[in-house]
C-alpha cells in the first residue's frame, strides 16, 4: 500500500511550489508520492478537495439580521469583539491592512486552495489505474466540490445575478481556474455570466457522473442528490423567470431520490438537532465544524459567567418563531450559558457540524419557484403546490398534533410567507440569509456597541456596492490584474 501521508503532504506542497503538479508527478522518482491508482487519488481528494474541518464563512452571519452586538462586557472577549467589528459595521475596508486574517474571514484563500485540490483530481484521473466507474466517481465528486466552492465565492464576492441594473455580461465574477497547470499569467476576473455558466456546467456533469457511477456510503461524501439540491439552489440564485422550471426540476429529483424530512418531535428532549446525522434523516451532506462551539474568530462559547459575549443570535430573529409549538425555537438555538447560540448540531457536539446540505432546502427552493412561476404565468396550480410544500415542511417542525395547515390564497402574500419560512428554517446556516438579503435587495440595520459601551447605528443600504464584499487585501496584492470591487 502506498504511503498516503507522503502523498498528502509532499504532493500538495510540490503542487503549490512547482510550475506544474502534473510534471512533478511524472518526473518524481519517489514512487511513494506518485498517485498511480484510484485509491491513491481518492486519498488526495479526501484531503485536498473535500472541506472536512473547514469553518470559513461564519463571518457572513455578522452581515445579516441574524446576529446582534452586545458590546465588550469583559476583556476576555476583546479579540472576538475586535474581529467582528469591521464586518458588523459594514466597513468597506473590512479586509484591508491586516497581515493575518482570522481563518473565517479569508474565504477567498480557503476556497481557491480547495479548488486547486479539485483540479488535481480532475486533471490527473486519466493517468491512474482503475475502472471507468471508479474514475467517473472521482471526477463527479471533484466537479461537484469545485462548483460548490465557486458558488460560494460568487455569493460572497459578486453582485447577485438578477439584481436591478446588473448586466451579467459585464459585471465581474471571480477568476476561473480550471486546471492544475500553473502558468506565469495572473488570472483576471471573468464575467458573472461566465462564472455561473461554468458552475452550471460542472454541476450538470457532476450530477450525471454521480448518478451513474457513485453512491455515497456516508453523509460526509457527496452524491447525485447533493448535486440536484445544489442545482436547485444555483437556478434559484440566478433568479430569472426562465430559471424557475429548473429549480423545480432539480428539487423534484432531490426530493424523490433523497432522504425524508426529520420530524423534530422525535428528537425533542434528546439534546440533538437537525444536523445530527445519526438521528436526523434529512442530512444529505455534512462538512466542517460547529459554527459556534467549534472555534472560530467571531463566536465563542468560552463564556465568562455573568458577562455577555460580543455577538449572539438576534432577539429579533427569535421573536419570529412560535415559541410554544415550533420546535425550531428551542432546537435550533440554545442558551447553555445565558447567551443564545445556534444549535442545529446540538451544543457541545465535537464531531459534528452545522454546515452542509439538507433536504429541507429543496422543499423551500421548490416552493419559492412554484410561487414565482405562478406570479409570472397566472397558474394558480403552482400556488397550491407551493403551499403544500411549505405545509409539509412546517408540519415536521411543530409539536405533534399542534400544526394547522396554512391557507394562503394570494400568491404575493404566499411569497412573503415562503421567504419568511426560509429565514426560520435556514437561519445561521451556509450564508443563506446573506445571499437572500442580496438577491431580494434588502437593507440591514445594525446597532453596534463599542468597547466603551457607546451605541451607534450602521446601515447597509438596499443594493449596496458592499453586496459584493471586498476581495481580501492579500489577494489583490499578489495579483495586479485582480480588480477590486467598488465600495
Amino acid at each position: 500500500m502506498k504511503n498516503y501521508r507522503s502523498i498528502y503532504c509532499l504532493g500538495i506542497l510540490l503542487y503549490l511550489l512547482c510550475t506544474s503538479c502534473h510534471d512533478f508527478f511524472k518526473e518524481s522518482s519517489q514512487d511513494e508520492i506518485k498517485p498511480s491508482s484510484v485509491e491513491d487519488l481518492r486519498g488526495v481528494m479526501y484531503k485536498e478537495a473535500y472541506p472536512y474541518q473547514l469553518a470559513t464563512g461564519t463571518f457572513l452571519m455578522l452581515l445579516t439580521d441574524e446576529v446582534q452586538c452586545n458590546g465588550l462586557s469583559n476583556d476576555t472577549y476583546a479579540t472576538v469583539h475586535q474581529n467582528g467589528t469591521p464586518v458588523f459595521t459594514f466597513n468597506p475596508m473590512m479586509f484591508d491592512g491586516i497581515e493575518v486574517f482570522p481563518t473565517d474571514v479569508n474565504s477567498w484563500k480557503t476556497y481557491y486552495e480547495k479548488i486547486k485540490g479539485c483540479n488535481v483530481v480532475i486533471d490527473y484521473v486519466s493517468e491512474i489505474s482503475g475502472t471507468e466507474e471508479e474514475k467517473n466517481a472521482l471526477v463527479g465528486q471533484a466537479l461537484f466540490l469545485r462548483s460548490f466552492y465557486y458558488l460560494k465565492l460568487a455569493t460572497i464576492y459578486c453582485q447577485p445575478y438578477n439584481a436591478p441594473g446588473i448586466d451579467v455580461n459585464t459585471t465581474l465574477g471571480v477568476p476561473l481556474i480550471l486546471t492544475m497547470e500553473l502558468t506565469d499569467d495572473f488570472p483576471r476576473r471573468v464575467s458573472l455570466k461566465a462564472l455561473y455558466e461554468q458552475i452550471e456546467k460542472d454541476l450538470l456533469t457532476a450530477a450525471t457522473l454521480l448518478e451513474e457511477n457513485y453512491t455515497p456510503d456516508n453523509v460526509w461524501r457527496v452524491g447525485n442528490v447533493a448535486a440536484y439540491t445544489l442545482l436547485s439552489r444555483l437556478y434559484l440564485y440566478m433568479g430569472r423567470d426562465e430559471d424557475m422550471d429548473n429549480v423545480i426540476k432539480y428539487a423534484d429529483l432531490a426530493i424523490a431520490q433523497g432522504p425524508d424530512l426529520t420530524r423534530l418531535a422525535l428528537l425533542d428532549g434528546s439534546g440533538k438537532s437537525v444536523y445530527n446525522s445519526d438521528v436526523s434523516s434529512e442530512v444529505i451532506w455534512i462538512y466542517g465544524v460547529n459554527s459556534f462551539s467549534g472555534g472560530g474568530a467571531f463566536f465563542t462559547t468560552n463564556v465568562t459567567w455573568g458577562y455577555d459575549v460580543p455577538w449572539e443570535v438576534s432577539s429579533d430573529l427569535l421573536r419570529l418563531y412560535d415559541a410554544t409549538n415550533d420546535l425550531r425555537y428551542k432546537m435550533y438555538y440554545g442558551t447553555p450559558f445565558g447567551c443564545t447560540y445556534g444549535t442545529k448540531v446540538a451544543y457541545n457536539t465535537s464531531n459534528g457540524s452545522d454546515h452542509g446540505i439538507r433536504i429541507a432546502e429543496a422543499y423551500l427552493n421548490r416552493a419559492e419557484a412554484f410561487i414565482r412561476r405562478s406570479l409570472a404565468t397566472g397558474n394558480d396550480g403552482d400556488r397550491v403546490l407551493a403551499l403544500n410544500d411549505l405545509n409539509v415542511l412546517r408540519e415536521t417542525r411543530y409539536m405533534t398534533g399542534s400544526y394547522v395547515d396554512e391557507q394562503i390564497t394570494d400568491a404575493n402574500e404566499l411569497l412573503e410567507f415562503c421567504l419568511m419560512e426560509r429565514r426560520l428554517e435556514l437561519s445561521l446556516e451556509e450564508g443563506f440569509r446573506w445571499f437572500d438579503i442580496k438577491r431580494l435587495g434588502l437593507s440591514v440595520t445594525h446597532v453596534y456597541i463599542d468597547t466603551e459601551g457607546v451605541e451607534r447605528e450602521y446601515i447597509l443600504e438596499s443594493n449596496s456596492p458592499l453586496y459584493a464584499l471586498p476581495i481580501p487585501y492579500d489577494a489583490i496584492e499578489r495579483n495586479y490584474r485582480l480588480e477590486q470591487n467598488p465600495r
